[in-house]
């Protein structure tokens, strides 16, 4: 079944709906205690604030566009036969979150089965929210987002993240790390994909690769790096990464040596 949707009108909305549950975020942490912590897998965690927070987002949605299904993190909702589904993070930076840490946000994004439609990310410690619709561009508050030009690794800040599958990946990190240390003009970990993705789109960050990530963690960001004018495949180069779980997103010039360097080292099981 197809469906026509005002892609625009629906980003705005969304930007609401993301603003909201990133309010709520930064209020609950004020009184969060790591009490409330359950750990899903090994140092993988999740809070009651994490389940509320995607419960106000589905139901926003759910009112926002009925016929649209769901891929959700913390599984309050599932996708079966709809035309279009949102994929949703309530907290992305779980860990940041727990030790008040910034950055943490939120990410939603609407996809069909052939490519992403929208993107917004809310991040409630600076208030920034970033957003862009298919063919619209990117946005953060207002301001077009463009890629930075850096395209001598030397000048790069390059992002790279430890995820939790520690024995597929560590091979693989040390590779990274090796390769770039020493050689790019620094390397960063965030704890939030979402964000540093974001930060990619907005020329903050030049490029940025992480393996063992989830749906929810970068389609929204991965939009609005495409709408800036970067590059997003996964480690093999594919540019239909969206049922994958290693992706790299860069401002295009860096990509082939981002992508190089992942090759040489792909995680096992990959």
């Amino acid at each position: 079944m197809m469906i026509n949707l005002d892609l625009a009108q629906l980003t705005a909305a969304v930007c609401g709906i993301a603003t909201d549950a990133g309010n709520y975020l930064k209020e609950e942490r004020r009184t969060f205690r790591r009490e409330a912590v359950v750990e899903k897998h090994a140092h993988d965690y999740v809070s009651y604030v994490d389940k509320a927070s995607e419960k106000r987002i589905v139901s926003a949605l759910s009112a926002l566009l009925p016929q649209a299904g769901f891929i959700t993190e913390e599984d309050t909702a599932v996708y079966r036969n709809e035309p279009c589904w949102w994929v949703v993070d309530p907290l992305d930076g779980t860990t940041n979150y727990i030790h008040d840490n910034a950055p943490y946000c939120v990410s939603i994004a609407l996809r069909n089965a052939e490519e992403l439609l929208l993107g917004v990310v809310y991040e409630p410690c600076r208030n920034e929210c970033f957003y862009g619709w298919k063919g619209g561009g990117a946005y953060r508050d207002g301001e077009r987002l463009h890629v930075s030009d850096t395209d001598n690794i030397a000048d790069a800040l390059v992002v790279t993240e430890l995820p939790y599958n520690y024995r597929q990946y560590a091979h693989t990190a040390r590779h990274l790390l090796e390769q770039l240390y020493g050689k790019v003009g620094g390397i960063r970990m965030n704890g939030s994909a979402a964000l540093a993705i974001c930060y990619v789109a907005a020329g903050r960050f030049d490029g940025w690769l992480e393996s063992f990530i989830g749906k929810w963690d970068y389609s929204a960001a991965a939009l609005l790096v495409q709408e800036a004018g970067g590059e997003v495949t996964d480690f093999y180069g594919n540019s239909r990464f969206m049922e994958g779980h290693h992706i790299i997103a860069s401002n295009g010039h860096l990509h082939p040596l981002l992508l190089q360097l992942a090759g040489e080292a792909m995680p096992a099981g990959m």
